[in-house]
């Protein structure tokens, strides 16, 4: 792929104008070769915006008028009005990660140190073949429809930005769907659950202060150290019996302190995340770590400071809207208990009902991993499932 203008090819639509396998193998290979970060995604905002271009001029062609919208940084979305009382939505995420390529493949990165390792190209590649089919059947559609291409998923959490912009009391969006692909399913399988399906996320930061001296002369000191070893301890036992009541996560994957083998330790800094489902939950838990960390502190003669990130809500998923999508995609799976990833398609259903659902690659390879790829073929299995539920009145 250039940077120049791309078109659809011939075979990558069939008579119909609906997008083949050939169009979703393309776009999503092409996307993969130019991964980018964050907000900063100019190539890949340009790409889906000149692919939004030719969905935009065959929907006028057929007397359907439709917009091509970015309201705010690093976002673009197609907008279809059918004149109906509300719309429903679609999100795809568009920034990759900070991981240097290991696959081989011939259209593997071409950015340094980025790569798409959790499927969004895939995404990307589904709602644009979306965009297609509602080109080729908008005159059948019930409801108006948005497509939205959002940045920052991995990061700072774009959709929340998106969210707050107001596009979707503006143009009357009271649902929205969206799909994730996931390695630890069996290729081609479409699942998901009513409720809690991803946890929220919380950075977490302990701090200990306490007061440096020679270990030869330790009781003039204040061991930081010691405190944090003993929180951490006392915070995993926590976290056992929490895990009785229901689904949670706290786990720290950094620790540090001090300045030399000798002297006592007058700092000491944990770093790790928490993770639940329930405000109930979270709120137990907030409280418990600045309890414990305060006890464990005080014991040392230290003091104790602990910090959480807004982070992301947990993806909580309506019923009632879960079960229009079932009847629509009958095929669709359960799954049992909900999973501890994160993602910002949280922010979404903060704002509307919504609905997010995984499709299944069945690859070795875990999300985020150097090596992650997945056969194209699914993608016709997500993009079949939102031609269904486009349909939904």
């Amino acid at each position: 792929m250039t940077d120049g203008e791309q078109t659809v090819s011939a075979g990558e639509l069939d008579e119909a104008g609906e997008p083949t396998l050939a169009y979703l193998t393309r776009v999503r290979r092409d996307l993969h070769r130019i991964p980018e970060i964050d907000f900063d995604l100019p190539k890949t905002v340009a790409y889906v915006t000149r692919e939004l271009e030719q969905v935009r001029a065959a929907l006028n062609r057929r007397g359907q008028a439709c917009e091509i919208l970015t309201p705010c940084k690093s976002t673009v979305c197609l907008w279809v009005d059918r004149k109906s009382e509300h719309a429903t939505a679609f999100r795809s995420d568009m920034d990759a990660l900070p991981v240097s390529e290991q696959t081989g493949r011939e259209f593997a990165s071409t950015h340094e140190r980025r790569m798409h390792a959790c499927g969004h190209d895939g995404h990307m590649a589904m709602a644009l073949g979306l965009a297609w089919h509602v080109a080729a059947h908008a005159d059948e559609l019930p409801r108006s429809v948005l497509i939205v291409f959002q940045p920052a998923e991995e990061t700072t959490g774009g959709a929340r930005i998106v969210c707050e912009t107001g596009l979707f009391e503006r143009l009357r969006v009271d649902r929205i769907f969206g799909f994730h692909l996931w390695p630890d399913l069996e290729e081609g399988v479409v699942a998901s659950r009513a409720g809690a399906l991803l946890a929220a996320s919380f950075e977490t930061e302990v701090e200990i202060s306490g007061l440096a001296s020679h270990v030869a002369k330790a009781d003039e000191g204040h061991d930081s150290l010691a405190a944090g070893c003993r929180f951490l301890c006392d915070a995993y036992d926590l976290m056992r019996e929490a895990e009785r009541e229901e689904p949670c996560l706290l786990k720290f994957g950094k620790m540090a302190s001090g300045d030399v083998r000798n002297q006592i330790s007058a700092h000491t800094l944990l770093q790790g995340s928490l993770r639940t489902f329930s405000d109930k939950m979270c709120d137990h838990l907030r409280g418990e770590v600045r309890r414990i960390a305060d006890e464990a502190a005080a014991r040392e003669g230290c003091t104790a400071s602990v910090a959480f990130s807004d982070g992301y809500p947990p993806v909580t998923n309506d019923a009632g809207l879960l079960e229009l999508a079932r009847e629509a995609v009958p095929e669709m799976g359960r799954i049992d208990e909900p999973l501890l990833i994160t993602e910002d398609f949280a922010w979404y259903q903060q704002y509307l009902p919504g609905v997010f659902m995984l499709l299944g690659t069945g690859t070795p390879a875990p999300l985020h991993a150097s090596t992650f790829d997945f056969d194209e073929r699914v993608l016709m299995v997500g993009l079949d499932c939102y031609r269904r539920l486009v349909r939904i009145p």
